[in-house]
């Protein structure tokens, strides 16, 4: 039965104001948008996958609307990393354990990389201009100096430090990467040592002695290993 006319222009007006009615706006982009929606990519899709394009997708914006907060894919990086260095707790520096602090810190750094696929590699060849990062540096320099290093070893050895545990989170993103497509080249130690134990003699002795001990502990381990290694020479200062 046709609605009365009474009911139709109800009808009617109903919908007119819900077509006036003002639509939601739209959140605005700002920098932490911005630094969440690119997180966001290299948690879920890895590093490789982070462009301007992909960024302005999860926004569902158009890339003007980032140029006018960033500069290019090196300012992402700059951002992605800054967001990280904001999670890392700093000990008040203690001469007395200046070498287990800095290796807390920098056990906090490879964590917090490895939590997202690749993400160090935007560390790498970069000068860091955010304030977290810079943070981060500040806070290492300070120990290192409480535990009455020379400044220039300090500085140098800041830098080999970072260096090493952007390098190592990247490795084993890649040994992650290719373990989950089935790469081939990704043995096990059983599989190592038995390689290493089968080289000819005449040519590899000490590969073939030492094949348990050249595949031995696991990365975090190594890592531990080294960060202690290059803090436990530091004393001597830099030699020419």
């Amino acid at each position: 039965m046709p609605a009365a006319p009474r009911e139709r222009r109800a009808a009617r007006h109903a919908s007119a104001r819900a077509e006036a009615a003002p639509k939601p706006r739209k959140e605005p982009i700002t920098v932490e948008r911005i630094t969440e929606a690119a997180l966001q990519v290299v948690a879920t899709e890895g590093y490789d996958a982070l462009t301007v394009r992909r960024v302005t997708a999860v926004l569902g914006t158009g890339p003007s609307s980032l140029y006018a907060h960033i500069v290019n894919k090196e300012d992402l990086d700059d951002l992605l990393i800054g967001r990280l260095c904001a999670q890392i707790e700093l000990p008040e520096p203690d001469p007395a354990t200046w070498r287990q602090q800095v290796l807390d810190v920098y056990g906090q750094i490879r964590d917090l990389y490895l939590k997202y696929p690749g993400v160090s590699r935007a560390a790498l060849a970069m000068v860091p201009t955010h304030l977290e990062t810079l943070r981060v540096s500040e806070g290492i320099l300070a120990i290192l100096l409480a535990g009455g290093i020379e400044p220039q070893t300090a500085a140098w050895a800041l830098d080999s430090l970072t260096l090493y545990v952007t390098a190592y989170a990247w490795e084993r993103s890649l040994v992650q990467q290719r373990q989950q497509h089935g790469g081939e080249w990704v043995l096990s130690r059983e599989d190592l040592i038995d390689r290493f134990s089968g080289l000819p003699e005449e040519k590899f002795p000490r590969t073939r002695q030492y094949a348990a001990e050249l595949t031995s502990g696991t990365g975090h381990d190594r890592f531990v290993f080294t960060v202690n290694l290059i803090t436990q020479n530091l004393a001597g200062g830099i030699s020419g």
